[in-house]
């Protein structure tokens, strides 16, 4: 019995050593082959390109997806009188950003071809009687958590693009927006504590998303009551979150990264030494030099939910500039994030409304984390 016992030891054993043999993995500090790629530029060219997928969209009330709860028939209106300044784009949300592309390609390119037109556009549409409507909209008592949090995340990114941009119709247009821009800010600060839970989505109810711009705007005007509020609320979230499940995303409809937009949340907020800490803690397989990451894939960009996915390669590619920025033992996750953006980028140019309605936004973003 002993000997027998002893013989399928060795034979574990040998077993064992053979297998060891033929496995071969790559330790974090093993050499790697860096590929170089190509970042594009968001230049006069680019910028024209994209300015004209905004301008298709933000004037264009029809098709439109409300999202709206009726008290009434009082309430069913034409969406240009719901929503006079954002009533274009599909949806709320979409007319936002639409118009943030513009001022933020207005602010980069200043030789934008139509400038002077461009400008008139957002005058005329974010005008203050057009905000005063949008007030009131917000005001209505079914519409108190309308557009939350993601229309408004946008919204204040739009305040905070007006407000770094050294122009006088800027400063106009900035004037305007802000009794809308100080009701987002009155909401979500009231709302934070009230969150028990975040939502951890790869869609529009995305909490370190929204906190990301929100967080953005909060610096840039030096508000820090809200910057308080915001930090606050995330370390209750995710100070304590390890081991985020890269590996189940993305969903069939994602346009965000649960696990990234998490991670750029926090770069924003923790101080260095701590975020490192916390990011080992957090996405391990990050710090791995062989780390890869394969894009979303979309099969048909006439469907409004699976062309998420490019607007998912746009978002990935910014938190993973975020993520990386100031730490060089993360400078690999620079080449991922190009390949998530040049892979979407050529397709939102001639695409169906279904993406070209917001999809540009996204790029602009992306491109700008560059």
């Amino acid at each position: 019995m002993m000997q027998r016992f002893i013989l399928v030891f060795i034979i574990l054993l040998i077993g064992c050593k053979q297998s060891d043999k033929k496995q071969d993995f790559k330790s974090i500090d093993d050499p790697v082959e860096v590929t170089v790629l190509k970042i594009p530029k968001l230049d006069l060219e680019q910028a024209n390109k994209l300015a004209a997928l905004p301008l298709h969209c933000i004037n264009s009330e029809y098709p439109n997806k409300l999202s709206q709860t009726l008290g009434g028939d009082e309430d069913l209106k034409k969406p240009a009188i719901l929503h006079p300044a954002f009533y274009g784009c599909f949806d709320w949300h979409s007319a936002v950003h639409g118009h943030w592309s513009l001022v933020s390609l207005l602010k980069s390119n200043p030789d934008l071809k139509n400038s002077k037109n461009l400008n008139m556009r957002l005058l005329c549409n974010l005008s203050k009687v057009n905000i005063e409507g949008e007030v009131a909209y917000f005001s209505g008592e079914y519409n108190k958590s309308f557009e939350r949090t993601y229309g408004w995340a946008w919204l204040l990114k739009l305040a905070e693009e007006l407000h770094t941009w050294d122009d006088e119709t800027a400063r106009v247009l900035e004037e305007n927006l802000q009794p809308l821009t100080d009701l987002i800010i009155e909401k979500y600060t009231a709302y934070l504590p009230k969150l028990n839970y975040p939502t951890r989505v790869g869609t529009h109810g995305n909490t370190a998303f929204g906190m990301s711009f929100a967080y953005d705007y909060a610096v840039a005007v030096n508000n820090e009551v809200f910057k308080l509020a915001i930090e606050t609320r995330a370390e209750y979230f995710f100070l304590q979150d390890e081991n985020c499940p890269m590996s189940w995303e993305p969903g069939g409809s994602d346009f965000l990264s649960p696990c990234l937009e998490e991670a750029a949340l926090m770069k924003r907020l923790l101080p260095i030494e701590d975020y490192k800490s916390w990011l080992e803690a957090f996405l391990p397989e990050l710090k791995n030099k062989n780390f890869t990451l394969e894009t979303g894939k979309v099969s048909d960009r006439t469907d409004g939910h699976l062309v998420h996915l490019d607007g998912l390669n746009f978002s990935r590619a910014w938190s993973l500039n975020k993520i990386a920025e100031d730490l060089p033992e993360y400078a690999h996750l620079k080449p991922i994030a190009i390949q998530h953006l040049n892979h979407s980028l050529p397709s939102i140019f001639g695409d169906s409304y279904e993406g070209g309605h917001w999809l540009g936004s996204f790029a602009i973003y992306a491109l700008n984390s560059f």
